[in-house]
């Protein structure tokens, strides 16, 4: 922004304020380095050292990790500030104080307030690069923490880590989300060159709460842990999902912590691999207490407030509309698995718009055997979405030319979903909305604008009997165990380390002997496998210390 651009911001209206921010060097481009955020941060007295920071990173998961992470800490009576993005509907949804979105005004006011800096910044010119608009917004949200106060700001970063800017802070929880392929042409074609990039959020002394990971990358995060010190918690080791069952409105959770068992969870999101997400804010915000125990009954009550707009979220009844922000491959499997399982469409029918930098084909794939039919469309907010020909025609090349159709702009792709639900004779039908966040963020503001007012969902008990109502009636059958597969690569997988029979105070590693504290030093052996002739069994330090998604970037 040039000073004549700038001279008289105070007379700017919020649209015209949030258009100048989206008009700088945009956030899908990357200008990798730090020296423009911290130069501005300095500027501010840097505010993101006024807190403690949880920081957050990973290929999808994040955003609704954060919200779990946050829902808990709030329920433990600390005032949080968490940093998202992208938004669904509106840039404010970015910066929330108490799991609020700012309003326009304050965050016109923090502009305001920052504005003079950033153009000091701008004027320098560092690595040739104006401030772009993440690092703006990011030093934004760290200055609107500080002012608040919060005791604690959870942090999901905007791509990669390392050179991202919310990295100007130093997070004392580091937590890592499952790590796949995406975004290759910025972070690179492998998933160990993401994660390299990724594992940079994990700093000296911090605590790093460790998702299942493919083994090149468990690998990976296990070494930048032990290089800088860090403590390590992983799933499927010191914590993770134990039990659930199926339920109205989400799913009943019983967590394996670092300190014992938690069951009669009630989590208003779908899927495996959000009861997956719920383990792992769990751990994370038990590592912010200090290992300090969190009381069941608050445990109970955090998750039971979480919100996750936008993931497998249902905004309209009759036919179901869901939406979902799965934009790679990897998210949108997770989300086929768990429509698959939480529900009992037919027809189902897909309306998907797609980014032009992602794998439109392998997205489309992990949904072949899901959709019915399929309406390809396209965003309107952005040239960077695929234009809908292109997307029907590669959707024509797996779904066959006879189940998918084109229809340009949103509000007519909606249209011709739920009329193909309707088919005569369907059953149950049902509508999806996927393909990328913005795409999610139109539809729902078509569907239900700034406000869904859909009721929070009740939260359900479990008994031998499957879950039930507040009468005690049976609403879903528990089918039983069923075999999530997952590759943890951190030791074995769940049934060998978490002992079912252990008491609170009671957890086993996975060689079925009580877990002991491992000397605090700096060897591989503390954190893992690192190497094929590492000894199996080794155990993570614990100790006293002071968070950091699955897009959809959420998303998951």
């Amino acid at each position: 922004m040039s000073d004549s651009d700038s001279a008289d911001s105070s007379a700017a209206t919020h649209a015209e304020i949030v258009a100048a921010l989206q008009g700088r060097w945009p956030e899908h481009r990357v200008a990798p380095s730090l020296g423009r955020v911290a130069a501005l941060t300095e500027l501010l007295g840097d505010p993101q050292r006024a807190y403690p920071v949880i920081q957050l990173t990973g290929t999808n998961g994040k955003g609704s990790t954060a919200a779990m992470i946050d829902a808990l800490l709030r329920s433990v009576g600390l005032r949080t500030g968490r940093f998202t993005s992208p938004h669904l509907m509106d840039v404010t949804e970015r910066i929330r104080i108490d799991g609020e979105p700012v309003s326009a005004e304050r965050f016109d006011e923090l502009w305001r307030e920052v504005e003079p800096y950033v153009a000091m910044v701008d004027q320098q010119r560092i690595d040739g690069v104006a401030m772009t608009f993440f690092e703006v917004i990011t030093a934004m949200a760290y200055a609107a923490f500080a002012d608040a106060p919060v005791d604690v700001a959870v942090v999901e970063v905007g791509l990669g880590g390392t050179w991202d800017a919310t990295n100007v802070a130093d997070a004392s929880v580091a937590v890592i989300t499952p790590i796949d392929l995406d975004h290759t042409h910025l972070l690179g074609d492998t998933v160990e060159k993401i994660a390299a990039e990724k594992a940079g959020i994990i700093k000296a002394d911090a605590q790093a709460i460790l998702a299942g990971q493919q083994p090149e990358v468990a690998r990976l995060l296990l070494q930048r842990a032990a290089e800088v010190g860090a403590t390590v918690q992983r799933e499927g080791i010191e914590f993770g999902v134990l039990d659930r069952v199926m339920g109205v409105g989400g799913q009943q959770l019983r967590l394996g912590t670092a300190d014992g068992p938690i069951d009669e969870i009630f989590l208003p999101l779908y899927g495996i691999h959000q009861a997956e997400n719920a383990a792992l804010a769990l751990a994370a915000a038990q590592a912010f207490t200090g290992l300090n125990r969190i009381d069941p009954d608050v445990v109970r009550e955090g998750f039971a407030a979480v919100e996750a707009p936008g993931r497998l979220e249902i905004v309209r009844r009759s036919p179901p509309v869901i939406l979902d922000a799965a934009h790679n491959p990897h998210g949108a499997r997770a989300t086929a698995a768990a429509i698959n399982e939480s529900f009992d469409f037919s027809p189902l029918v897909g309306v998907i718009a797609i980014m032009k930098d992602k794998d439109a084909e392998g997205l489309l794939r992990e949904y072949a055997d899901l959709f019915t039919s399929v309406v390809a469309t396209q965003v309107a907010s952005t040239d960077r979405g695929l234009p809908a020909d292109e997307l029907g025609e590669l959707a024509a090349g797996i779904f066959g030319a006879d189940r998918v159709q084109v229809a340009p702009r949103m509000d007519d792709a909606i249209e011709a979903a739920i009329g193909l639900a309707e088919t005569e004779g369907a059953t149950a039908p049902g509508v999806l909305i996927t393909g990328s966040v913005v795409a999610v963020g139109e539809a729902r503001t078509l569907l239900v604008g700034h406000d869904s007012g859909q009721p929070r969902p009740a939260a359900a008990r479990v008994s031998g009997e499957g879950v039930l109502d507040a009468a005690g009636a049976p609403l879903i059958e528990d089918e039983g165990d069923t075999e999530d597969e997952k590759d943890y690569s951190y030791g074995p997988e769940y049934g060998e380390q978490f002992d079912e029979d252990a008491t609170e105070a009671e957890l086993l590693d996975g060689t079925g002997n009580e877990r002991t504290e491992a000397p605090e030093t700096g060897d591989f052996g503390a954190y893992g496998p690192l190497a094929d002739d590492d000894q199996p069994g080794a155990t993570s330090r614990s100790g006293d210390h002071g968070e950091s998604d699955r897009d959809g970037d959420d998303q998951r």
